[in-house]
């Protein structure tokens, strides 16, 4: 039988537009709510990131992330 998914956890979550959008968009094209779109990445994070690249994104993210701030 599979799992049932159980969303017990709801939070406020800040994202840029773009990032909204683009959560939408996936939603969209996966037949899933935000909510469950949003599980889906981290429920699977070392599935779905390549972790060699991880943390070069993730320092090219933060270092523009002060001047999209403002």
């Amino acid at each position: 039988m599979p799992k049932r998914l159980r969303l017990t956890r709801r939070f406020p979550v800040a994202m840029s537009e773009d990032a909204y959008r683009r959560l939408r968009r996936f939603a969209r094209e996966a037949g899933l709510d935000e909510g469950e779109a949003l599980s889906f990445p981290f429920e699977n994070f070392d599935r779905v990131t390549v972790s060699e690249v991880l943390p070069h994104r993730l320092r090219l993210f933060n270092a523009d992330l002060e001047a999209r701030k403002r």
